[in-house]
This record gives C-alpha cells, sequence and structure tokens, in this order.
C-alpha cells in the first residue's frame, strides 16, 4: 500500500500505565472513529508498518489503545509520536462536492484570474469555518503564507481534484 492512498487519521501519543497502552490523539470526528478503520499503518522513523489494534477505549477526555507486541510503557515510548493512516478506500463515501482534508492538502490555489497564491499545507479548525493553510511555492506571485476560509461556493469557487487545483475568490492583497 503506497502512502498516497493513504490518509492521516491520528497520532499515538504518550505510554500510558505499565501494560504497554498509548494514548491517541485521534484526527476523525467523532474522535473515536479512529479505532473504527483497520488496519492501522503506522509511520514511525520514516517508514510504514502495518500494526494490529489489540484493545482501544475512551479514558477521561482521551483515548487509549494496547498494540499487538507492545507490553510494557519503555516499548510504547518507542512509538510515542508515530502517526496513524489508513487507506483512503476504508472511509465512508462523502456527498459530491464534500472532500476529506487530506484531499485539500497540496492543492495548488489560484485566484478567479487565475494567479497562483501556493499550495495548501494544512486546513485548521476554528469552530465557525476551516481554514486553509496556503504556503507559498517558487511560482506562487509572492512568498506570503495566506490563511483562507473554507467557505464552498462564497471564497472556494473550484476543487479539482484530477487536476490538483482550487480556484479562490480571494484578493492576492490579503
Amino acid at each position: 500500500m503506497t502512502q498516497d492512498k493513504l490518509t492521516l487519521i491520528g497520532k499515538l501519543a504518550a505510554p500510558y500505565g505499565v501494560k504497554g497502552w498509548l494514548k491517541v490523539y485521534s484526527y476523525t470526528d467523532p474522535m473515536n472513529n479512529v479505532f473504527a478503520y483497520q488496519p492501522w499503518q503506522v509511520k514511525r522513523d520514516g517508514q510504514l508498518a502495518s500494526v494490529k489494534l489489540e484493545a482501544s477505549k475512551p479514558h477521561g477526555k482521551g483515548l487509549i489503545a494496547k498494540l499487538a507486541g507492545i507490553d510494557t510503557p519503555e516499548q510504547a515510548k518507542e512509538w510515542t509520536g508515530a502517526e496513524i493512516f489508513v487507506s483512503m478506500d476504508q472511509l465512508p463515501a462523502l456527498e459530491s462536492g464534500e472532500y476529506y482534508w487530506s484531499q485539500l492538502e497540496n492543492l495548488l490555489v489560484l485566484t478567479e484570474s487565475g494567479e497562483l497564491l501556493g499550495r495548501v499545507d494544512h486546513l485548521i479548525e476554528t469552530g465557525s469555518n476551516d481554514v486553509l493553510v496556503v504556503h507559498p511555492t517558487a511560482e506562487s506571485r509572492d512568498q506570503t503564507e495566506r490563511l483562507i476560509p473554507y467557505l464552498p461556493d462564497q471564497v472556494v469557487k473550484e476543487i479539482d481534484l484530477n487536476t490538483g487545483t482550487m480556484r479562490v475568490d480571494w484578493d492576492p492583497e490579503f
């Protein structure tokens, strides 16, 4: 499985307890959906490894998980910070015009007049609406990082996953 067909759904945080459990930081909504998608491909030290989830549960305001073969806090510590990926085809299909954040990341962002503003680096959840964090590229109109509200039809006019582009109604001076 190549990383191109994978999407990031969470991260392994600090060890928990004495039996090799790990705290899990989930990027899914609701957060415990991170456990619904199996198998996990965990990226540690730049390498992807398929891991088996032995047990998982909510704990306080967070989540914890027990991975097969990890039985001590020392072993768990080696996995701290590892990213959790799953195959995109494991995720539920979306309605037309809806996108997973991972599909928007790396898209080139162009104004309606065709000026290149940069590339979507990541998104931020703000409560009122999500925000695209656009980093400049060598070909961008300038070297300014931009925060553009992700408002389909208002600001985001077109997304073309085939060409890897997004057209926005956005003043390049912002």
